[in-house]
């Protein structure tokens, strides 16, 4: 029971990061300032890829996540 409460924990660290910052992404897309979601795009990448890395998220879905960011940001860039 401690090793599934450390762990849960623990999940629920890395999935609450991960959550934050794809929404500072998306927020800053949805505000136009392309700047900013230039300078959030890599980070956010870096912390999908350790989500993976840790189970938090499957690859494929990380995949989809990086793509569509990417693919919005370019959108914006753009426009």
């Amino acid at each position: 029971m401690r090793q599934n409460e450390k762990r849960r924990r623990i999940n629920r660290s890395n999935r609450s990061r991960l959550r934050t910052a794809i929404k500072k992404l998306r927020a800053a897309i949805a505000a136009g300032d392309q700047k900013a979601a230039q300078q959030l795009l890599p980070q956010t990448i870096s912390i999908i890829d350790k989500s993976v890395q840790k189970g938090v998220l499957h690859r494929n879905a990380a995949a989809r996540y990086k793509s569509r960011l990417t693919v919005r940001l370019n959108q914006l860039a753009q426009a």
